[in-house]
């Protein structure tokens, strides 16, 4: 009975998890179709204006992604992984009903550094999964959160688009700030702390509580640095389709806002059947190791075969290999969790956040300015998508870096007193 009653715990804290991640990647989903259209209304409808604006809002969302996700993991180490998620939670419902009701687009802007203050939760939520998984287990479940992104940028986008083109621009949040402190309240009554106690850290160290403390962990265990380092390589080629598909597609396939949404749908589609239905078996058969060389493999190739289709058809039909890169992160996690005892998982989360948000800042600089010069030299070179192959390659990087670092450890620090 007791066994019985451990796993249904589990399963309830893995629904609330993945809940509380859902609403992070739909907070950044709904931003797609709506935002830009929000803005444009408080710059009187002027564009140019409206694009610097986004810009700066999407650079100021990734800073705030690389300062906050080390003290929340850390904050989550000392004090126990239930308060800081309700509290980022619940933050987050009411940053939504901030952006829905901001009256000016300065306070819209505060908006979205509280959005993406609170949404850095993220770091805090994979380290409660650690905390609940066996190490053999937690890649399929890695891999499971995972699939919240993609149910993200499919959910997003959709109420987004649905909502706000019927209720208005500003509905969406508020309909996500509902859908958010619902989830909060859900936690409140029925979520379980998942570090005890005598698990978590003795103090709470202010010298670690930063990027640079967070970063400085990494070095700490062997081959540690070097699987961020791969996940930093990922995160980075990950921007790419964020930062330029719609202006790509349209650009080079003439592909309408209706064959846009097909396409999002069918990309996040696969990418959740990938995370859902392949990464336990996948992992299971050939181990961490090799999912994540496969899912970098897989990154290359969808990429440069994404660079180089000729047509729309042909560049759909890359879809199922890109999906397949999905393999890559739940692998990589598994294998960085089990160098970290748990007093140290919300740091190493905390890391990885900081990292995403390096990559988030940088991104959109790098590949819109690399799509846009090949635009500029099309005449000449005849290669629109010069920014996709750079993505292309810092994944074949990626997976050079991880032939040499991506093994399991020797020894097992979740089984060393903490």
């Amino acid at each position: 009975m007791t066994a019985v009653a451990l796993s249904a715990g589990r399963r309830a804290s893995f629904g609330f998890i993945f809940a509380l991640a859902l609403m992070n990647s739909v907070s950044f989903g709904i931003m797609i179709p709506i935002l830009p259209n929000l803005i444009r209304q408080f710059t009187a409808g002027d564009t140019a204006s409206a694009a610097e604006w986004n810009a700066l809002f999407a650079t100021t969302w990734g800073l705030m992604q690389f300062f906050c996700g080390p003290v929340l993991g850390m904050l989550s180490d000392r004090f126990g992984r239930r308060p800081v998620l309700l509290l980022s939670l619940f933050g987050l419902g009411v940053d939504f009903l901030f952006m829905a009701f901001a009256p000016t687009l300065w306070w819209l802007y505060v908006g979205r550094i509280l959005n993406g203050m609170t949404a850095a939760s993220f770091s805090t939520a994979n380290a409660y999964l650690a905390d609940v998984t066996p190490p053999e287990r937690r890649a399929k479940t890695f891999g499971w959160m995972g699939s919240a992104f993609s149910f993200g940028f499919i959910i997003g986008p959709t109420i987004g688009g649905i909502i706000g083109g019927e209720f208005g621009l500003r509905a969406p949040f508020i309909a996500a700030a509902v859908l958010t402190l619902v989830n909060a309240l859900y936690g409140l009554l029925i979520l379980p702390e998942s570090l005890p106690p005598e698990r978590r850290a003795a103090a709470y160290d202010w010298n670690r509580a930063n990027p640079l403390g967070a970063l400085r962990l990494l070095r700490s265990q062997t081959g540690l640095l070097g699987l961020a380092g791969v996940g930093f390589l990922f995160q980075f080629a990950q921007v790419v389709l964020p930062t330029i598909f719609v202006l790509y597609t349209t650009y080079r396939y003439h592909w309408t806002p209706q064959i846009l949404g097909y396409t999002f749908l069918l990309t996040g589609v696969l990418g959740v059947l990938v995370q859902w239905f392949l990464v336990g078996p996948v992992v299971a058969r050939v181990g961490e190791r090799n999912a994540v060389l496969l899912g970098a493999a897989a990154g290359v190739l969808g990429f440069a075969w994404y660079g180089t289709a000729p047509t729309g058809w042909a560049y759909l039909l890359g879809a199922p290999v890109f999906a397949l890169w999905s393999l890559m992160m739940p692998g990589l996690q598994g294998l960085m969790t089990r160098r970290m005892p748990p007093s140290q998982q919300g740091q190493l989360q905390g890391a990885n956040q900081s990292l995403a948000g390096i990559a988030a800042v940088i991104g959109p600089t790098v590949f819109g300015e690399v799509f846009a010069w090949s635009l500029r030299h099309d005449a000449q070179m005849h290669m629109p998508g010069l920014a996709i192959y750079l993505a292309s390659g810092l994944l074949v990087i990626a997976f050079l870096l991880a032939l040499a670092v991506a093994h399991a450890p020797r020894a097992a620090p979740e089984l060393q007193p903490s």
